[in-house]
């Protein structure tokens, strides 16, 4: 059991909010103070993010939100991914000199922008409060300044070339005097400024839900949606960059489109029901490798002990198989969600799990899908062709590189039991050009596309491209409710896992499961460019002991042992049933940290 924690739990009757970036959940919780519900708080928050960490999401990035409202009493997901352009075909990839894998960065990679839209109709249907009032404090951190992240500086810097030889308007936002900025340094961005301020000048109407809808047409169809039209035809006709910047987003694309909302996906697990977003997302590997490990008494592991890690690594290999074999928009294609989330095919897949660790991929046979699991081993052996790519996807660790992009995540709790747990992401300043005038990036995410007929992750006009993005609630049948997740792409759902399991099971409380150590399997096929697996490999922090990682490397794991307090990076909020709420982030970014009252 771990008894020391890094930080307080924090406790209280009033509400929480606990996110990536202190500021961020500072402003959420004034939100909250000030009369406004989570809804309102975690607009607030995810707006503050865009500009505190834009290194990691912008509002031309992509949203998934899972929430609890006690008006509805019932879970709901926003979704808010954009989607393939309706001139993205696999022919038009391969037209423009893409033979294998999109890109991980540049025009060419670029789907529909979906955060703005997303978070504008959270507060129109969930919210309280006006535009203005959940925008104004992004707009002052825009204007006044921030104290630049190092992890923000660290990125810019080895980009600096780059940006001057090949992407001018990211160099005069991001190196101002042609000076990379150094770590702690106030950074403002007027051009976004400005931007969210004529939005919000544009929620005009005679209702709080008309004036919402204004400023979110201003962005489909006004100054925003010229810009970046505006900005497509000329980096094409300058084609400075080759391939990178052929795109083939246009204005008509981002007219044409809004965000959504939906059911969650959700089993029931030791009294527990978890809600997670459809198979557009990858949350539901996490229910998967649930039902997997329902066939195992993981209560009377030891939560650091070599069983209680080869059995969550082999669960996890044996989902995230199902994933690269099944997962896709099910809008466009048949996804057999029922089967895999079935308490019968856990069992039948717990059954490959025994002493030995896999160096395979086991996708599931489900029946009319053979084709789909006989390809996951075939994408998995391929050669990999690389490009030179100043963003290649999604760290699995704090401390890599930073010139790749990663995520946000909130979690937030008011005081009428409403819940809100998001993971932003996309328009990282590394995934595209800064558009002129707008002060921000458009996103990268068509590089989780592939480009073979038939799959149901394949590029296809209108799709949605299956993202790690995966926030949690889950519900007790006591009442309690808890919301946590993660940036860190595909490793999301198997940190989210090992707390939970831990959580559930071993009594571990918010933050003793965030600063337990933590492990992570890269066996399958990664959702970033360049797509690589690794085969049998899995990532653990040294703290969980020598022995453990002597006795997992016996049993045939490729272990890579990492510092302490480098991987994962959770936040987690829980409203017990008598009301009292309490949440807990991450020491492992220095920057997040939970705030309630």
């Amino acid at each position: 059991m771990v008894e020391f924690t890094t930080r307080p739990e924090i406790r209280g009757t009033f509400g929480v909010v606990t996110s990536t970036h202190w500021i961020a959940s500072a402003v959420g919780m004034a939100i909250l103070e000030k009369g406004g519900n989570a809804f309102d708080a975690a607009v607030a928050t995810g707006f503050v993010l865009q500009v505190v960490e834009p290194h990691l999401n912008g509002p031309a990035g992509d949203l998934p939100a899972i929430f609890h409202s006690t008006r509805d009493g019932a879970e709901g997901v926003l979704c808010a991914q954009g989607p393939a352009p309706e001139a993205a075909t696999i022919a038009a990839m391969k037209d423009a000199g893409i033979d294998q894998q999109i890109p991980g960065s540049g025009l060419l990679a670029t789907v529909v922008p979906g955060a703005f839209d997303g978070w504008l109709l959270l507060l129109r249907e969930y919210g309280t409060m006006e535009l203005a009032e959940v925008l104004n404090p992004a707009i002052g951190y825009c204007e006044d300044g921030h104290p630049m992240l190092p992890a923000v500086a660290e990125a810019i810097a080895p980009l600096q070339d780059f940006f001057e030889a090949e992407w001018p308007s990211s160099a005069e936002l991001w190196c101002p005097g042609g000076t990379a900025p150094e770590a702690q340094s106030l950074h403002r961005n007027p051009d976004l400024a400005r931007t969210y301020g004529r939005l919000r000048d544009a929620a005009k109407g005679d209702t709080r839900e008309a004036r919402i809808d204004a400023a979110r047409d201003e962005w489909r169809n006004g100054f925003v949606a010229d810009a970046i039209g505006d900005y497509l035809k000329d980096a094409e006709a300058m084609d400075v960059t080759g391939r990178r910047n052929s795109s083939l987003l246009t204005r008509s694309d981002i007219s044409g489109w809004q965000a959504g909302f939906e059911a969650p996906a959700t089993i029931d697990y030791h009294g527990w029901t978890v809600c997670k977003t459809g198979p557009w997302g990858q949350g539901p590997v996490l229910l998967q490798a649930l039902q997997i490990l329902r066939n195992f008494d993981i209560a009377s592991m030891d939560p650091f002990g070599t069983d209680f890690v080869h059995t969550v690594i082999e669960a996890i290999k044996l989902a995230y198989a199902d994933r690269e074999a099944y997962y896709g928009d099910p809008d466009f294609h048949d996804i057999p969600m029922e089967k895999l989330l079935g308490a019968d095919y856990g069992q039948t897949r717990a059954a490959l799990i025994g002493d030995a660790a896999s160096t395979e991929q086991r996708p599931g046979v489900i029946e009319g899908f053979e084709a789909q699991a006989e390809g996951v081993n075939m994408r998995a052996a391929r050669e990999i062709e690389v490009i030179d790519d100043p963003a290649t996807g999604e760290p699995t660790m704090a401390h890599l590189t930073n010139t790749k992009g990663d995520t946000v995540h909130l979690d937030i709790i008011d005081r009428w039991g409403n819940l809100v747990s998001s993971t932003p992401s996309g328009g990282w300043l590394q995934s595209n050009p800064v558009v002129p005038g707008l002060g921000f990036a458009l996103n990268s995410r068509a590089q989780m596309f592939w480009l073979d007929e038939g799959l149901a992750s394949s590029l296809k006009p209108g799709a949605r491209p299956r993202t790690t993005l995966t926030p949690t609630i889950a519900r007790h049948e006591d009442g309690a409710m808890l919301a946590f997740g993660t940036p860190g792409g595909d490793q999301q759902d198997q940190w989210q896992l090992i707390w939970f399991l831990r959580f559930v099971h071993h009594g571990l409380d918010l933050q003793q499961g965030i600063d337990a150590p933590l492990f992570h399997s890269a066996h399958f096929q990664s959702s970033f460019y360049p797509r690589r697996a690794s085969p049998g490999e899995m990532m653990i922090e040294e703290t969980i002991g020598a022995d453990v990682i002597d006795a997992l490397r016996a049993r045939g794991h490729s272990v890579n042992v990492a510092q302490a307090n480098t991987i994962g990076r959770l936040t987690a909020a829980l409203r017990h049933a008598d009301g009292q709420v309490q949440a807990a982030a991450t020491p492992r970014l220095m920057q997040a940290y939970a705030i309630g009252r």
